[in-house]
């Protein structure tokens, strides 16, 4: 089986920390940034107005402070597991 490469195509603010993102295959989803907010890099995030300043760099969701999940890490993103 070919293990093909998924790249964030665009991503649009939804509300609180969360992206309605698009993926290369066609999946779209919604994605909640909460549990990555408490993380050292993403710090900064927790405020919003730096949060909506998100834009789209090599196939993925990037920030001005060089804060950035792959692309895979988005596309395998569960709500339901997210929730602990």
């Amino acid at each position: 089986m070919k293990n093909i490469l998924v790249r964030v195509v665009s991503a649009e603010y939804v509300k609180g920390y969360q992206l309605r993102v698009r993926f290369s295959d066609g999946e779209e989803k919604v994605v909640d940034f909460t549990r990555w907010i408490r993380g050292e890099m993403f710090k900064l995030l927790a405020n919003k107005r730096q949060f909506k300043r998100f834009f789209i760099a090599g196939g993925t969701v990037c920030w001005p402070n060089g804060a950035d999940i792959a692309p895979e890490t988005l596309r395998n993103y569960d709500e339901a597991s997210s929730a602990a």
